[in-house]
């Protein structure tokens, strides 16, 4: 398949999600009990659709939706697209999809705002399965790679180059292994910059609440936390380094070790299977 015709086919196994202040796309595959996978950045629930069916196949409904300004969601100019933003939309998107109780898997910075997220609804949260992502937000600074998108000129010109072949060695290098086709990687760059040249993308990408404040909310709220959690790291991520964000999240979480996989910073192209058997565990049904 071309990449060209790549993401007309990912649109079609979707469906319209309506939202107020900005509408999106919805994929679920399987039935059981849902899991919302929520992505990061530069990406968008593109990411999951390898996922998706593997937790389908243990009996759980995978889903996954768009934040607005990636993929295939609205990108408003007069949006809020701070990490708060986000997850006040998330909680509307969940109303939307008819979700109310579900098993959580957070991406990238989908980890802050699903960490948001659970801290108003934590009563709707099953379990949560992190990935790849941080928590010690007011310290965090951006990888040379992220910071690029930042910049007014510099970052328009950055995020043009993604609609290029120059998005594969890029990918290869930060984000996968031999997990997805070059055409794949091709489509990360279409669904960036579609509609608006990725002008919202990077709002996101200057919208980060890299304070104390925020992080000492989301820290609270998984430190109170009272269902199960987990985290899954790919091994050789340039990107979120496993050694130095993987114990913080282990520290907020309270846990003593997290699990590794074959992975770069999307690990989900690369051990999709490993990753649904893990949050699998998490099925009320599932056995001991």
């Amino acid at each position: 398949m071309r990449h060209d015709d790549i993401v007309p086919a990912w649109e079609a196994l979707g469906t319209r999600l309506d939202v107020d202040g900005a509408n999106s796309r919805i994929w679920r595959e399987g039935k059981g009990e849902p899991v919302v996978c929520l992505h990061g950045v530069p990406a968008s629930s593109f990411v999951y659709r390898k996922l998706l069916p593997e937790l389908a196949t243990r009996g759980m409904e995978g889903i996954a939706f768009d934040f607005p300004g990636m993929g295939l969601a609205d990108r408003p100019a007069h949006f809020d697209y701070t990490w708060s933003g986000l997850a006040r939309w998330t909680l509307k998107a969940l109303d939307a999809a008819g979700l109310d109780s579900v098993h959580l898997v957070v991406h990238d910075i989908g980890g802050p705002i699903g960490f948001d997220v659970i801290r108003q609804i934590p009563e709707r949260i099953r379990s949560l399965t992190v990935l790849n992502s941080l928590v010690k937000v007011a310290r965090f600074r951006r990888p040379w790679v992220m910071q690029l998108f930042v910049y007014p000129v510099v970052g328009a010109l950055w995020t043009a180059s993604t609609r290029t072949p120059l998005i594969i060695p890029f990918m290869r290098r930060m984000g996968v292994h031999d997990g997805p086709r070059n055409q794949e990687l091709r489509a990360y760059g279409d669904l960036l910059t579609r509609q608006d040249g990725g002008a919202a993308f990077r709002k996101i990408m200057r919208g980060f609440e890299r304070t104390p404040e925020f992080e000492e909310r989301i820290v609270a709220a998984l430190r109170g936390r009272t269902f199960p959690a987990q985290v899954i790291w790919g091994a050789q991520d340039p990107a979120l380094d496993m050694a130095r964000f993987a114990p913080d999240l282990c520290d907020a979480l309270g846990l003593e070790a997290w699990h590794q996989v074959r992975g770069k910073h999307f690990l989900q192209e690369d051990a999709p299977a490993e990753i649904a058997r893990l949050i699998a565990r998490y099925r009320d049904d599932a056995s001991p």
